[in-house]
């Protein structure tokens, strides 16, 4: 099962929260409902996928994160500007709420 390390965010450079999921889709969608979720996520409005990595399994993606979670800051941004240097919503590629679409 493949595995995924994310970084949401609320702005270009702002606050940081790196997470692991399995299932990106759904897991983004819970960040972006902050009424549901009582968390760091909600409390900084940390809405936007700022950075999507996947790798080959949920371990990897558990190792990833925790090397991730050790680097600087400034690294981190440097990482999500390689891949994204607007800061888009990467989860604008997503079609809609997992948990209601049909297919």
């Amino acid at each position: 099962m493949a595995g995924y390390v994310y970084i949401m965010s609320n702005k270009p450079k702002g606050v940081l929260y790196i997470g692991v999921t399995s299932n990106i889709e759904q897991r983004v969608f819970q960040h972006k409902k902050p009424a549901e979720n009582n968390g760091f996520t909600a409390r900084y409005n940390l809405d936007k996928l700022v950075y999507l990595e996947e790798t080959f399994s949920i371990e990897d993606a558990i190792a990833r994160e925790k090397q991730l979670k050790n680097w600087h800051r400034e690294w981190k941004i440097n990482l999500i500007e390689s891949q994204n240097p607007n800061w888009m919503d990467l989860a604008s590629q997503f079609a809609q709420d997992p948990e209601t679409s049909s297919g």
